[in-house]
């Protein structure tokens, strides 16, 4: 009887488990394309060389320092907590009244963006030194380098790492029913309350997760597909060299 009982819950609810899963997409998507932004500028920033002396060594040292605390401090402490802390202690503290949407958008962001500087990066370090000092031979400085050489490689090379934390987003955007925005998981816990059926009713939502992380990993590895090229390339390059 359990499947008949998802079956009207669903039919009865669907349009609260559409507006709740169009929340948690559109705060995962938004929250992961800031979080990559915030990481890139991160990456970028903490991997210019120092200088030997002068006041532009002790700036660079004091802005990487500022971001080590910054991923140190949204890696180490759970999204749930910096949900309660940033939405409920800046009202207790310096009194702002911040829109819950806007709230859950930035939490995520943030949190995204501590763990995106990391991949960043290890993504910069990983490309071969070689192709730095064959851009500083033709006159490149490490702004140029990093967006006309290194960025393009590192972009592709972190993409699936990407499309994995927008995975995790879609379901991690449950712990912000905490500061009751209405996401999937907070709009099948009031159905759920309504209804008594917390078997099903969570089933459904389970369901409905699964259905969007799926179609969302398809799409990435799309993506990466296009990324990598046609598959018949050398075929093309002795065709076009036997012309």
């Amino acid at each position: 009887m359990s499947f008949d009982w998802m079956i009207r819950i669903l039919s009865e609810n669907w349009p609260m488990f559409l507006r709740g899963a169009g929340t948690t997409l559109y705060i995962a998507l938004i929250g992961t394309i800031l979080g990559a932004v915030i990481g890139l500028l991160a990456g970028v920033i903490r991997t210019i060389p120092l200088p030997e002396r002068g006041a532009k060594r002790i700036g660079l040292k004091v802005i990487n320092a500022l971001f080590s605390t910054y991923i140190e401090f949204f890696r180490g402490t759970p999204m749930i907590v910096q949900a309660m802390v940033i939405y409920y202690g800046s009202a207790m503290a310096f009194g702002m009244d911040i829109d819950r949407l806007f709230a859950a958008v930035f939490i995520v962001s943030i949190n995204t963006g501590a763990y995106m500087a990391e991949i960043v990066r290890g993504g910069i370090v990983s490309v071969d030194k070689g192709q730095y000092e064959a851009a500083q031979a033709i006159g490149m400085n490490h702004l140029q380098t990093m967006f006309h050489v290194v960025l393009p490689q590192v972009i592709r090379n972190i993409l699936p790492a990407t499309g994995n934390q927008f995975v995790i987003n879609i379901k991690d955007t449950s712990v912000l029913n905490v500061i009751s925005v209405t996401e999937l998981y907070f709009t099948t816990k009031s159905i759920s309350g309504n209804n008594f059926r917390y078997f099903e009713t969570f089933f459904v939502a389970c369901a409905i997760y699964l259905i969007m992380t799926v179609i969302v990993s398809r799409v990435l590895r799309y993506l990466e597909r296009k990324l990598d090229g046609p598959e018949n390339y050398t075929m093309t390059q002795t065709n076009l060299e036997a012309r």
